[in-house]
């Protein structure tokens, strides 16, 4: 193991994106990202994907002189059309005049379109928490959960993230999770490594549950919940696709392989001034709810602030990581 700086992993990271055809400005929002889910323990969202970024840069997959076009179609929503670049460019293009519209008009939206796939969605919605309101977003992926009892995929594992400030200029808690029983990466991960998956995750095509990551890949998602899970990431699908005017899972090619063209899905943003529709009673009623967290279970996100805190000196990166990263960012061995 080798210990980087957040800075390094986010400088590298941009290296090699724009050494594979990224612009700077697709560059560095994706690489931002990277560092950022290194930093808090979210490797499935980190320099895992890396070379899978630069690949679909080569082929096609995502345009990486793409240039967001931001349109204002009411007062209270911003829309941005990612033009099938990588949805971190877009977002950070639409995030501040949200941010800006949400504190004058006290709750507002912003769609995303024609983009790719957006990381840890819970990475954007820190942001907009960071900045002392609510947030809550939807990202759809490619069709890979069935309706409950189905075998055929209908909807992604599209999961849904809500940062609530805590009023010091941080989140006081994030919750990011998929309406699968766990993200798709994690299989992707394993079937790349040729472990098996726990029991419960996915189901084959013939719509047994499989331990066998591959045949995994080649069936459905598991939901969480059951057929709560399908709600869930039909919620995710209303907002994320139709809403923004992306294209829903069915449409949408898959995030892994080079088959399909861009997948244009995407993903949408509420955020909210708690002054605005509280009465001034947020941030007491935030520390009753929260309270009850403590000493009994954690509140979701404190395991990433955790990891954060403690990676402040270094973040391990792996030796073969390591050295993909700097191959790919075009630094000899």
């Amino acid at each position: 193991m080798t210990r980087l700086t957040e800075v390094r992993i986010e400088t590298l990271a941009r290296e090699a994106l724009m050494r594979h055809g990224a612009s700077e400005r697709q560059a560095g929002a994706l690489a931002a990202g990277i560092a950022a889910a290194e930093r808090d323990g979210l490797k499935s969202h980190g320099l895992m994907y890396l070379p899978t970024y630069c690949e679909h840069l080569t082929c096609g997959k995502v345009l990486g002189l793409a240039e967001p076009r931001l349109t204002r179609p009411a007062p209270a929503v911003v829309a941005v059309d990612a033009g099938n670049g990588f949805a971190h460019a877009a977002i950070a293009t639409g995030l501040p005049p949200l941010i800006e519209a949400a504190r004058s008009q006290g709750v507002a939206a912003l769609a995303i379109r024609n983009s790719y796939n957006c990381g840890a969605l819970g990475y954007h919605t820190e942001r907009i928490a960071r900045d002392g309101l609510v947030g809550l977003g939807f990202t759809n992926a490619p069709a890979s959960i069935a309706p409950w009892g189905g075998r055929k995929a209908a909807v992604g594992t599209n999961p849904w993230s809500l940062a609530v400030p805590d009023g010091q200029g941080g989140a006081r808690l994030i919750i990011d999770q998929s309406a699968s029983v766990v993200a798709k990466s994690e299989v992707i991960k394993r079937a790349r490594a040729g472990e098996p998956i726990p029991s419960g995750w996915a189901f084959d095509a013939s719509g047994e549950t499989t331990t066998d990551a591959g045949e995994a890949l080649k069936g459905t998602m598991a939901p969480a919940g059951g057929y709560k899970g399908v709600g869930s990431a039909l919620l995710v699908e209303i907002f994320a696709a139709c809403l923004t005017g992306a294209n829903p899972g069915l449409v949408a090619s898959p995030f892994s392989g080079t088959a399909g063209g861009p997948p244009g899905t995407g993903q949408f943003f509420l955020a909210v001034s708690p002054d605005a529709t509280s009465g001034g009673a947020f941030a007491a009623n935030l520390e009753t709810v929260a309270g009850a967290f403590i000493g009994e279970a954690r509140l979701p996100g404190t395991r990433r602030f955790g990891v954060r805190e403690s990676n402040a000196q270094g973040i391990e990166v792996a030796a073969e990581t390591l050295a993909t990263l700097e191959k790919l960012a075009g630094i000899a061995a």
